[in-house]
């Protein structure tokens, strides 16, 4: 019983790209709990498997967090298994706006303690309790509302290339790191303001809610489907949009462009650009933005010094990293010391004193 891959990216690719079959990207979380994630695991994993469905899902006891990439053939008989699991009928699917025969190479479903890293106890609190889910339109209205703290609870260089009208946009790396920030820095606001989540696909934003109203925020709402879903009804019903640049995505796309403004900068010469790129050296591998002009000038490397590494023969790169770790960069997402245009620091108080319009 095949329970791994066994074609490597470059192989996978030019079989997508010889079937020629348009495929669709897709993502979908649910809390419940399992009983035995393996079993789960392995099902799906045989299933997916078997009508070339590609992707990267966590399964733990706590539920299931999926970004895939379905050929659009067999989104029916992907849909009804999906539907023949108890949990799974009906869940929501965050259908992309912006659809990549290549946003997955690989099948990975894995078993985790956790389908997101939130470092919290789940057993100081109830985890379904959570906030009001809004649509497009009511959380449009909401974002308007004097009375209303709206708060982006992706890291920073997501919100970095896109983020909501008037959002506060937390510094930080990860998102058990903005739990607690966002707790202490909104403290005063518990009582007083509608505390107002959204985040990707909407998953972080379910279990920050439920968190919050723990910690007595009284009235806590969160974007139904995250802004994949907001940009979706946007585009059907015709609503204004108020977001702003693209939405970072963790896939081979990286973004999705749900509005024409650029409001990042390049982290090498400071013009104008929105796109992330990993730096080409294999032992940095830095997340970083990079304009096209410094792309050609940098040959798609983050420093002088990677750019000299890359140049060098593949073994004499391989005898180079041996024995050596990832360097700490690879974690900085783009805030690097050697980037002369990387994110400057800002904190929620300065964010909420001075919203960012754009």
């Amino acid at each position: 019983m095949q329970l791994y891959n066994t074609l490597s990216n470059i192989e996978r690719a030019e079989l997508i790209q010889q079937a020629g079959k348009e495929r669709l990207t897709i993502s979908f979380y649910k809390y419940s709990k399992i009983s035995n994630p393996e079993l789960l695991r392995n099902q799906l994993f045989l299933f997916w498997d078997s009508i070339d469905v590609l992707g990267r899902i966590y399964v733990a006891k706590e539920g299931i967090n999926a970004q895939l990439s379905v050929p659009a053939d067999h989104f029916e008989a992907f849909k009804t298994h999906l539907d023949s699991i108890d949990f799974l009928e009906n869940v929501r699917l965050n259908i992309a706006i912006e659809h990549d025969l290549f946003s997955f190479l690989k099948l990975k479903v894995k078993v985790r303690d956790k389908i997101v890293s939130d470092g919290l106890n789940d057993d100081t609190f109830d985890p379904s309790d959570i906030g009001v889910h809004v649509n497009a339109s009511e959380f449009n209205a909401l974002i308007e509302d004097e009375n209303t703290v709206v708060v982006d609870m992706r890291n920073h260089y997501e919100s970095e290339i896109g983020h909501f009208k008037n959002a506060v946009t937390p510094d930080v790396d990860t998102f058990r790191e903005s739990l607690d920030l966002i707790e202490e820095d909104l403290k005063d606001y518990k009582e007083t303001k509608k505390l107002v989540m959204y985040c990707t696909g909407g998953i972080r934003c379910e279990k920050a809610s439920a968190y919050y109203k723990h910690k007595g925020f009284k009235n806590v709402y969160q974007l139904e489907g995250g802004i994949i879903n907001y940009a979706r009804q946007v585009g059907n019903q015709k609503i204004e949009n108020k977001f702003i640049g693209k939405n970072f995505v963790f896939d081979q796309r990286r973004a999705e462009k749900i509005s024409d403004d650029v409001i990042a900068n390049c982290h090498q010469c400071g013009e104008p650009a929105d796109i992330h790129v990993n730096c080409a050296n294999d032992a940095c591998h830095l997340l970083f933005i990079q304009c096209d002009s410094c792309k050609e000038s940098m040959e798609n490397c983050c420093s002088t010094n990677c750019m000299d590494i890359n140049r060098l023969s593949y073994e004499a790169q391989k005898e180079l990293r041996k024995g050596q770790g990832n360097s700490n960069d690879i974690f900085k997402k783009g805030r690097a010391d050697h980037l002369p245009y990387k994110k400057d620091l800002r904190n929620i108080f300065e964010t909420l004193a001075n919203p960012p319009q754009s």
